[in-house]
């Protein structure tokens, strides 16, 4: 989408420090005619012939004039603070956007916005949604924006504004927080339901809102950037900070989970024993230390399996006889 932003040049005429020297001699200026007006009063209230009253019309015209010059000028001051900026409409037409940092002189019968250009942090709270699989799960979101086209910004949604002093607009950004919010909800909610919490088949190589951390962050971000665009928003970052199961679901899915975690350490468990019972009947062959007969071998494995894969120590049994029943 085209943006109809653009920068207003602050040249040397809109240097505030040379307006406010003006009004400062404009100030003095209309003090001394004031002075210069209540002499000439007191000189025709004592009669004085060479003081004609019409004299007087002069001055006080000056003065008028130099205080609404005064005031004039003393509207049109502005300071731009880093990372801010005024956005300006003249009789509801948009004039530009200030974003230079500085102490400027606008056309007081501009309106001006002002709208901050920094980052700001959003903590969405975790929501219910259903994964993939209909599961429901919860899920927080944690998104970095700011705002990139004030024209955008200013013009394209309707957010909550207050009027400042000196007829300046501030333009809140509690407005701009709540129509995040409700994006940056829209599209988690999205996203969460197109992936499933975990893989339920170990074997599985899809990607899942647990092990897809990376591209689900890369997707969502994406998502949420279209949904901002049409405000001027730039998002700078979007990551998922809180990913659970939800309450009613949370017990089964735990018993389900250690059961896996018991299943994969009992295959460890047995696969770590037939290779070392392997390797003690390897080593009785090859070092000549005993001859076993195959149902003694399979005593001996049936034995030692036993003990490696027992969830407690086995308790050992001196055999003081011999091995061959007569």
């Amino acid at each position: 989408m085209e943006t109809k932003e653009f920068n207003k040049q602050m040249s040397g005429v809109n240097n505030g420090f040379l307006h406010l020297i003006l009004n400062v001699v404009m100030l003095v200026a209309f003090v001394l005619i004031i002075i210069k007006i209540s002499m000439m009063d007191c000189m025709l209230n004592n009669g004085d012939p060479e003081s004609p009253t019409a004299w007087i019309a002069l001055p006080i015209c000056l003065g008028v004039v130099f205080f609404l010059v005064w005031l004039f000028h003393l509207i049109g001051l502005v300071v731009n603070q880093p990372n801010q900026s005024r956005v300006l409409t003249f009789f509801g037409k948009y004039s530009g956007t200030i974003k230079d940092n500085g102490f400027f002189w606008v056309n007081p019968f501009y309106t001006a916005r002002r709208l901050s250009l920094r980052a700001r942090n959003m903590d969405m709270a975790p929501i219910k949604v259903n994964d993939k699989a209909g599961n429901p799960i919860m899920i927080g979101l944690v998104l970095v924006w700011r705002i990139k086209d004030t024209y955008k910004a200013c013009f394209e949604i309707d957010v909550d504004a207050k009027p400042a002093q000196q007829g300046e607009n501030t333009q809140t950004l509690k407005g701009y927080d709540q129509f995040v919010h409700v994006q940056g909800d829209a599209a988690l909610r999205q996203v969460a339901g197109l992936y499933a919490y975990d893989n339920i088949d170990p074997n599985s190589t899809e990607i899942t809102l647990r092990s897809g951390a990376d591209e689900i962050n890369h997707r969502l971000e994406a998502e949420i950037a279209s949904r901002l665009a049409i405000a001027g928003i730039e998002v700078i970052e979007a990551r998922i900070n809180y990913l659970a199961y939800a309450a009613e679901i949370a017990s089964v899915m735990l018993r389900r989970q250690q059961a896996d975690a018991i299943i994969s350490a009992r295959e460890k468990i047995v696969e770590g024993a037939v290779s070392m019972v392997d390797l003690a009947l390897k080593k009785l062959s090859s070092d000549g230390i005993v001859e076993l007969d195959e149902d003694k071998k399979a005593a001996m494995v049936s034995n030692l399996m036993v003990v490696l894969c027992a969830d407690e120590s086995a308790t050992p049994v001196v055999n003081a006889g011999t091995l061959y029943q007569g």
